[in-house]
């Protein structure tokens, strides 16, 4: 079995008997640092759908470690069949985040070439998984701090750190990198509404690692950014067409936008296995909507809105590529016009 050698931080990890998945809940950070110890298929697809688990890396490491876990009770009778259907039910979590159907496919591949070892060669690959993603983000980290300066105020969105994938992170890898080096940078980071992963796993994880960090709300970006406060904008993404049009969370769209009108560098920095060339553009990525109680009673202690009201939650927004500067994974930097 691949080695690795598990941080406190890290979101996601195999128990030591290797019965169970151990994650973070991130819905109950900033307050509490909690791990959950997850054993069944119906644990595993909530604490995705819930966000307990979030991330595109880091949902493709879960879901590695998942099928593992899960194929250890599997009778050997029909056990492929069983396994498939286990990760079609995972992957209808969230099915927007590719590198959740990624794992899963790279999983029932491994099962079926190693026939009788498949259980020992699911828990060996789902470690190779999170060792891979180790190395990418360190890699993206470092392609993405050569395109910054020190003193650079760098505008965040959503969470793309050690929480949603591993160590250094994605849309956060940079900042954390320069921070073990000394190279100075500080975050402006926004509360990304409805779920505020800035405000309650950003801000979290930058302050702990020594960043200067200033919390904005949402709508205020563009206004920094006319005033020249923001020197480049730097996020991750859960899935890139063939065409460079990513899909992100809600609000991307939003600062990209600004970014262009204010000459605003816009980095789209995530792993190269987010790339989905079966995607022509983003007009072919499904988003999810969520429950509106996200807009008017999650985090608040009294509704904010009348009943009876409608809504919409979409929980992500897309992108086109021409309004990002580079798109930056761990095999270099990439710029418009997009080619994969």
């Amino acid at each position: 079995m691949p080695e690795i050698e598990y941080k406190k931080m890290d979101s996601v990890r195999l128990s030591a008997d290797k019965h169970s998945v151990v994650i973070i809940d991130q819905t109950l950070l900033p307050n509490e640092l909690k791990y959950l110890e997850l054993t069944s298929a119906e644990q595993m697809f909530e604490a995705i759908k819930q966000l307990r688990v979030r991330g595109a890396p880091a949902i493709g490491i879960f879901a590695g470690y998942a099928m593992a876990v899960l194929a250890q009770s599997i009778l050997d009778e029909g056990f492929l069949g069983r396994l498939s259907q286990l990760g079609s039910y995972l992957v209808s979590s969230r099915p927007t985040a590719v590198n959740l159907s990624w794992a899963v496919e790279r999983q029932l591949k491994t099962a079926k070439k190693a026939g009788e070892n498949a259980r020992s060669a699911l828990i060996d690959e789902a470690v190779k998984i999170h060792l891979e993603d180790i190395s990418t983000c360190k890699a993206i980290a470092e392609n993405t701090l050569s395109l910054l300066h020190e003193g650079d105020r760098i505008l965040t969105h959503c969470n793309a750190g050690a929480l949603a994938c591993s160590r250094y992170g994605t849309g956060l890898g940079a900042l954390l990198l320069a921070a073990e080096r000394g190279f100075k940078l500080s975050a402006v980071v926004d509360e990304t509404r409805p779920l505020l992963q800035g405000a309650r796993l950003t801000a979290y994880e930058l302050h702990n690692a020594g960043i200067d960090v200033t919390l904005i709300c949402d709508n205020m970006a563009a206004w920094l950014m006319s005033n020249g406060e923001i020197d480049a904008v730097m996020v991750g993404c859960d899935r890139v067409a063939a065409n460079g049009d990513t899909a992100n969370k809600i609000g991307t769209l939003s600062a990209a936008v600004a970014a262009k009108h204010f000459g605003v560098p816009f980095y789209v920095c995530c792993p190269y296995s987010t790339v989905d060339t079966s995607c022509r553009t983003g007009a072919d990525i499904v988003v999810e909507e969520r429950d509106g109680s996200e807009l008017t009673e999650l985090y608040f202690a009294r509704r904010t809105a009348p009943e009876g009201i409608g809504f919409r939650d979409p929980s992500f927004d897309v992108t086109p590529a021409e309004l990002i500067t580079a798109i930056i994974t761990e095999r270099g930097i990439l710029r418009y016009p997009y080619a994969f």
